[in-house]
């Protein structure tokens, strides 16, 4: 089975403790709901800059990345089928950028 980049746009920041544990809780279901398809679970990532070749911009990014996840399935709707149960997805804060990992 191929592997499927989750890229995490999107999404906010807890405004309390309480609200953090829910969010939390609300992603370890996601991630134990996707079990074993999971390849590495990712990380949120901090403030981006884009680089081309005009230079560096710290523009945030034209699409600002919030965080990453790498999951197995057997194809794209597969894969697309597991996104949709994001806790970013499920609230309408985010959105999940799905795209296959290529074998080089």
């Amino acid at each position: 089975m191929p592997d499927f980049i989750f890229a995490y746009h999107g999404g906010k920041t807890p405004e309390s403790q309480e609200e953090g544990e829910k969010a939390m809780a609300a992603w370890g279901a996601w991630f134990e709901e996707l079990g074993e398809h999971i390849v590495n679970p990712g990380n949120p990532v901090g403030m981006s800059k884009t680089v081309s070749a005009q230079g560096t911009a710290d523009d945030g990014g034209a699409n600002p990345l919030s965080g990453f996840t790498v999951v197995r399935a057997a194809d794209m709707d597969g894969a697309c089928k597991m996104a949709q149960g994001c806790p970013m997805v499920a609230d309408g804060s985010g959105s999940v950028e799905v795209a296959p990992v290529m074998e080089m």
